[in-house]
């Protein structure tokens, strides 16, 4: 018999607590109940929210909302929308790395396509907001940067040449260079206090 779904606030309180549970492994070995307080406390630093804040939410007392959803994903490297996936539902594949259970997988499938843990999900997700934001210009940079690997070479390897000194950019075409993608980047929003 299938289950209701669960409610989005729910979820939500879930995933922050996995977290939590992330945050303290990757921090402490083995955390006593002090640690415990003192790592809350650095861990809704790291959310960018008050501690107290923070203990509401465990709590029970205050939800998440949509905006503070999308804040934890972004300074846990968490994809877009990993707040509002079910881990119930979702089985094996919403839980961190180190807590999901070892399944064989096939030599090749479907799933050698999917993100398999935290470190491929953030650089797929950080792929996929680049191709949002400038669909051509990331199709092109990419194509180049992964042509080696996505075009095989038919012919055999020539003969190595004696080594040359590569050409050295002048420091005006490396500050010219740094300039144009520094006026890609956002500025960083100021720490609330």
């Amino acid at each position: 018999m299938p289950s209701a779904p669960r409610d989005l606030a729910q979820i939500r309180m879930d995933n922050a607590m996995r977290l939590f549970e992330e945050f303290v492994s990757a921090t402490v070995k083995h955390p006593d109940a002090a640690t415990l307080r003192g790592l809350e406390r650095r861990f809704a630093e790291k959310l960018q929210i008050q501690p107290s804040y923070w203990s509401q939410i465990k709590g029970r007392s205050r939800q998440i909302g949509e905006r503070l959803a999308r804040q934890f994903e972004q300074l846990c490297h968490k994809p877009p929308g990993w707040m509002d996936i079910d881990p119930l539902e979702a089985g094996a594949a919403a839980l961190p790395a180190r807590a999901a259970p070892a399944v064989a997988q096939p030599a090749s499938g479907p799933s050698d396509n999917l993100p398999q843990d935290d470190d491929e999900r953030f650089i797929v997700g950080l792929v996929l907001t680049y191709y949002r934001r400038h669909p051509q210009r990331a199709r092109t940079r990419l194509l180049d940067l992964l042509g080696e690997v996505l075009t095989p070479d038919p012919s055999p390897a020539p003969a190595p040449r004696p080594a040359a000194r590569p050409a050295q950019p002048s420091p005006q075409a490396e500050l010219d260079e740094w300039r144009r993608l520094q006026a890609g980047v956002a500025p960083l929003k100021p720490k609330r206090r």
